[in-house]
């Protein structure tokens, strides 16, 4: 009896990507965001379902989340009556730490209501989509945009997005403009205890980019240490009245 020939890596691939266009084709609906298209096919691997596809285009973009989901949360403004607080005890639906932060929309009285994200707090339509491409407004049943979640992660999580942080500053050091080296750190430009002392007055959709590109920066393991030092001591300043 005659064996079938072996697959090689490259054929089952080609394979599985074939027939994961395939059930994408099928499943996508019209019209699809051209953007996620480009991006989907240009993946060594394809994904198989639509929302997929839209999740893996934000997490390669998240400068653009970023940018994106702050201009939503500018559309939403600061709801009536919220100010931003931190719960160290971790009970309640509040930041515990100043790493995270303010989302009066995951707040139990300001909860935007299905359909809505719960992050920037505008529409989410389908496949996660922050504009209504289809004309019908019909809402998605889940809670976030998938740009606001890209942008979450960067915000909660930046040395996470780091390549694409050194692409943008051309992998020079934000401080000395040296090359940055192996060891080379995310900071945020002003520290996020500065903007809890002078800032935390601001609205709400202003206050995000102290989370996001706007403040974040690369900057050599040395550098980083002179800059913490400084902060350290300003910290330890006594406050005035």
């Amino acid at each position: 009896m005659s064996q079938r020939p072996r697959l090689t890596y490259a054929d089952r691939l080609a394979r599985e990507n074939a027939e994961a266009l395939e059930r994408l084709l099928a499943a996508a609906p019209d019209p699809f965001p051209a953007g996620v298209w480009r991006h989907a096919l240009a993946q060594r691997r394809l994904q198989a379902l639509p929302s997929r596809a839209v999740a893996a285009f934000w997490r390669a973009h998240p400068l653009r989340a970023d940018r994106l989901a702050r201009a939503l949360a500018q559309l939403s403004g600061t709801p009536e009556g919220w100010a931003w607080r931190i719960d160290r005890t971790r009970e309640g639906f509040l930041p515990h730490t100043l790493r995270l932060p303010p989302m009066p929309f995951r707040e139990p009285e300001h909860l935007p209501g299905p359909g809505r994200c719960q992050i920037c707090g505008q529409p989410v339509f389908r496949l996660g989509w922050h504009r209504d491409l289809w004309g019908d407004g019909r809402l998605s049943r889940g809670g976030w945009h998938g740009a606001c979640v890209a942008a979450w992660n960067l915000w909660t999580q930046p040395s996470g997005q780091a390549m694409a942080l050194k692409r943008r500053q051309r992998h020079r050091c934000a401080l000395t403009g040296k090359r940055l080296a192996r060891g080379a750190e995310i900071d945020h430009r002003v520290p996020l205890f500065r903007v809890w002392r002078e800032e935390r007055e601001r609205p709400w959709p202003e206050l995000l980019r102290y989370w996001g590109a706007p403040n974040l920066q690369v900057i050599n393991e040395a550098a980083h240490r002179a800059k913490c030092a400084a902060e350290a001591a300003e910290r330890a300043l006594p406050r005035g009245p």
